[in-house]
């Protein structure tokens, strides 16, 4: 059966959409979690009362994941709560989208800062600790765009195949140590952010579908949650796409 009751989460972007979710998925299975937000304040308050009764199950700090020393801060104020990291799940992301002759530096920078260089933070900062108790579950949020490109996502694609080298990397560097490192590669899923595209978008992502449907954040986080699982143990080093068939 798939448990995490006894583990501590750590998930970056945790208050909407594919984050949320996954939060709320691991805390069903019994972890503790604490997640990053930046703006978010209302949905991270929201969590911590819907999960925190007799016992506090839930933090929300806020934090900018492009900021490396912030990440360890971070990291520690965790242990500090928790006493331990099991699990580092990176969500975090955001895309500031356009052609390749008309894309900015800033648009660029921002990007790649959060969506890649967040994620190394993170995993920088919990490595050390996992490292030590001999046992670790990284899970990083890429995107099939960062497999195949994407028209009008240079950044975005060339940042979130970043993340999946990363993540390969990292599955080498700690496997010895009883830490395994994989990716999850999202299609088209229907967050807040896909649900305000416009609806011509929408239908050009769902028609390169197999299963001619979108996919929900759900479908995300059940994966996270196996892949999180001791029932993954012997999974280290593998992008996983769930995508209803978009990628093929």
């Amino acid at each position: 059966m798939l448990t995490l009751g006894g583990k501590v989460a750590i998930v970056t972007g945790g208050t909407r959409g594919i984050g949320r979710a996954i939060v709320e998925t691991l805390l069903k299975l019994g972890a503790k979690v604490a997640l990053n937000y930046r703006k978010s304040s209302k949905e991270a308050e929201e969590i911590m009362a819907k999960y925190n009764n007799e016992e506090k199950n839930v933090i929300a700090i806020q934090a900018d994941v492009s900021d490396y020393n912030r990440a360890q801060e971070f990291v520690k104020q965790v242990i500090e709560e928790f006493g331990k990291v099991d699990i580092l799940i990176t969500n975090a992301g955001v895309n500031m989208d356009g052609v390749v002759w008309k894309m900015t530096e800033e648009q660029w920078d921002k990007v790649i800062a959060i969506d890649l260089k967040g994620t190394f933070n993170y995993i920088r900062a919990v490595a050390p600790y996992m490292r030590e108790q001999k046992y670790g579950r990284i899970i990083t949020i890429t995107s099939i765009n960062g497999l195949r490109g994407k028209f009008g996502q240079t950044n975005y694609s060339a940042a979130k195949a970043g993340v999946i080298g990363l993540t390969k990397a990292t599955a080498k560097d700690l496997g010895k140590y009883g830490i395994t490192a994989n990716s999850v590669a999202p299609g088209f899923i229907l967050t807040e952010m896909g649900e305000s595209m416009p609806e011509e978008f929408k239908q050009l992502a769902i028609n390169e579908s197999a299963l001619k449907k979108a996919g929900k954040p759900e479908d995300i986080a059940n994966l996270v949650a196996f892949l999180a699982s001791d029932l993954a143990g012997h999974i280290t080093g593998e992008v996983i796409k769930v995508d209803g068939g978009q990628y093929i």
